[in-house]
């Protein structure tokens, strides 16, 4: 087994590193004070073509796989940056690549490789049916050769900074489908068209980091069948392709928050001298680093493994899963390693290691909960009953 990075990777790593380099830690400190969206930074990720990294090459993307797009975003947030501004454009593509007509392919995916459109919003959470996704209420009803699509959705990322949204809405009612996965479907909708004629309205959530998320409410959304992505009543099933992807890429972010928590800490430990010596000779300092690093190595085999899987079009939802459930606990331990090392100067803002233990504590929590994450576990891999 060869475990080692390929040149290519290791290139990959090198150029997001430079990029990430004209956005110190003052950038993201900045945006995170006015909670501004870092469009200079996504301009530069689309301009050198990383935000297309998985957009086949004929239609002007790089075509690369999922594990370059964690490496991506590994070194993003390894670098202090946030890559929460971006990621969506990468794990959507899961589901419009592999279900998506080839006449949305060809009218979308050139000009969101160009920069030209942004697909940073994915529609699927609503306030009474959180993460029992088939409990959905939004409703696209079927009116003629049209759609009509009414309901809300909650914690929906980056709609006011995106121009298309990918929307699973129900098709099918849930109370007329045997299997309750069926008879939900997935849209892509131009959002920017749907708020301009008001049938979606935006109403910003303030959050505890800068997360730009939002609550919609849609009222009348008028859609094709040609808006349809994949196979009506299989949306579930398609935008699980999605979820994987989410999974891992959300796996690697944690891993970027963990490591940038690891290297300040050690950093600072050596540095600081207290009593005489650097406090990191002290083993009650240096241990909760080292015991962090340990799990941000493990946890990254898990996601090379999920990574592996999905892009040889394999199943990956059990390493998906815990590739994110155990790289969010590994940067959380990190965070922690890094508040205890600095001591008051952690709860400093222009240390940033506040602003980064915010950010990170969303991912033990979102895009899915961890005691979720082990209750599949248990269901789907262990055999054991159904908890929920």
């Amino acid at each position: 087994m060869d475990f080692s990075a390929t040149p290519e990777q290791e290139s990959i790593r090198d150029a997001v590193r430079a990029l990430c380099a004209r956005f110190p830690d003052a950038y993201w400190r900045e945006q995170d004070r006015t909670s501004a969206y870092p469009d200079e930074f996504v301009r530069a990720l689309t301009d050198a073509g990383w935000l297309a990294a998985l957009i086949p090459v004929e239609y002007g993307g790089a075509g690369l796989g999922i594990t370059e797009a964690s490496l991506i975003l590994e070194e993003i947030n390894a670098s202090g940056g946030n890559a929460a501004s971006a990621h969506a454009q990468m794990y959507t593509m899961g589901t419009l690549l592999r279900h998506g007509s080839d006449a949305q392919k060809k009218s979308v995916l050139p000009r969101l490789a160009k920069g030209e459109l942004r697909l940073q919003a994915f529609g699927v959470t609503e306030p009474e049916a959180g993460s029992d996704t088939t409990r959905i209420k939004t409703f696209a009803r079927r009116n003629g050769d049209r759609y009509v699509v009414n309901g809300k959705k909650i914690f929906i990322s980056r709609t006011l900074q995106s121009d298309l949204m990918l929307l699973l809405a129900r098709t099918t009612p849930y109370e007329d489908v045997k299997d309750k996965a069926e008879g939900l479907s997935v849209f892509l909708v131009d959002l920017k068209a749907a708020v301009a004629a008001g049938t979606i309205k935006i109403r910003p959530i303030e959050t505890m980091l800068n997360h730009h998320t939002t609550e919609l409410f849609i009222d009348g959304l008028d859609l094709r069948p040609s808006d349809l992505v994949g196979t009506e009543g299989q949306g579930f099933r398609h935008i699980i392709d999605s979820w994987n992807a989410e999974r891992i890429l959300i796996a690697s972010e944690s891993l970027g928050d963990g490591r940038w928590f690891v290297e300040r800490a050690s950093r600072y430990a050596s540095e600081r001298v207290v009593f005489g010596r650097p406090i990191g000779a002290n083993q009650g300092v240096q241990f909760p680093i080292a015991l962090a690093h340990a799990h941000l190595v493990a946890a990254r085999l898990v996601r090379d493994k999920a990574a592996w899987l999905f892009d040889a079009d394999r199943p990956c939802g059990p390493e998906a899963n815990m590739a994110k459930m155990l790289a969010s606990q590994a940067a959380w331990a990190a965070g922690n390693a890094a508040m205890d090392t600095f001591g008051g100067y952690a709860f400093a803002k222009e240390f940033d290691v506040e602003r980064k233990f915010r950010e990170t504590r969303l991912f033990l929590t979102a895009p899915v909960n961890n005691n979720l994450v082990l209750a599949y576990i248990a269901e789907h891999v262990l055999g054991l009953p159904k908890s929920y």
